[in-house]
């Protein structure tokens, strides 16, 4: 087999392993016979089968294989047992590493690190400083950057977008056009989906799913097997828990909370110190607020 590229006697030194600038030996894709690329500690770190580059000043060592028509440039690092195939690429600063997979047609970019046995496939995007590492995939359209994390074995994966310090870890999925940002924490079975979104201080947790239009912020924090649906609100310091269920457009808020088997719907809002609990509803255009309580059977509506 023609060889595409050979490695220059120009060296480095990484983690005292030796590193060579590669050559092109022949023309493919954008590069030209006698081009310069980045740097290899061997030629099990580059195939020659392919358009994969090494570009600039990136590194690709130890076991890490770049092959297909992957490409990794700047100053990117690659390194561990870390493979970037089919037309992946990696540059920026960011660095790719242990058993981690970047493939199909995702970007990982910026300051960005992958690790652990994480995945990032299909058209998704890494930037900044984001953080995806354990066994997190994140896949199809979705986009994770600032300094967000997804961890453990969370997915966040469709047109999903993950900025700013969130964090979704765990077994949690964040799916559709779901946002999750600023200080918000999405863990545990939770499930974030469809335009719903999760954001500023607030947790979502346990089994808890979250789906339509919802919008989650403020300090609230929502979890067990509660589901949330339709333009319904919990913001402030408010908490749904237990199996209770918050839909249409209703808005849970202040420092009230729902939970038990509860129910609170239509045009319904919990506020101030306002409670619903047990198998309590509240439906319609009810106002549940002050120290007022509604549990046991009890119905209240408009």
């Amino acid at each position: 087999m023609e060889k595409k590229y050979k490695l220059t006697e120009e060296t480095i030194n990484v983690c005292g392993r030796t590193l060579h600038r590669i050559e092109a030996l022949s023309n493919f894709n954008d590069v030209e016979k006698g081009d310069k690329g980045g740097f290899i500690e061997n030629e099990n770190n580059l195939s020659q089968d392919g358009n994969c580059w090494i570009y600039d000043d990136a590194m690709v060592y130890g076991n890490a294989n770049v092959y297909g028509d992957a490409k990794v440039y700047y100053n990117a690092e690659v390194c561990g047992n870390a493979k970037i195939y089919d037309n992946a690429e990696v540059f920026g600063k960011a660095m790719v590493y242990d058993n981690a997979k970047i493939r199909n047609h995702a970007s990982v970019y910026g300051d960005a690190r992958v690790y652990g046995s994480a995945e990032v496939y299909h058209y998704a995007k890494v930037y900044d400083n984001a953080k995806i590492y354990g066994n997190a995939m994140v896949c199809e359209n979705a986009v994770v950057c600032g300094y967000a994390s997804i961890y453990d074995k969370a997915e966040v994966f469709s047109y999903a977008k993950v900025c700013d310090y969130a964090e979704v870890y765990e077994t949690a999925r964040v799916y559709g056009n779901a946002k999750v940002r600023g200080n918000a924490m999405v863990y545990g079975d939770a499930v974030i989906s469809d335009n719903a979104k999760v954001w500023m201080d607030a947790k979502v947790r346990g089994k808890a799913k979250i789906f339509d239009n919802v919008r989650i912020y403020d300090n609230a924090k929502v979890y067990d097997d509660v589901v949330v649906y339709g333009n319904a609100e919990v913001y402030n310091n408010a908490e749904v828990f237990g199996s209770a269920e918050v839909y249409g457009n209703a808005m849970i808020y202040g420092n009230a909370f729902v939970c038990g088997h509860a129910k609170v719907c239509g045009n319904a809002e919990v506020y101030d110190n306002g409670a619903v609990y047990g198998d309590g509803l509240v439906y319609d255009n009810a106002e549940i607020y002050g120290d007022r309580e509604v549990h046991g059977n009890e119905k209240v509506g408009e």
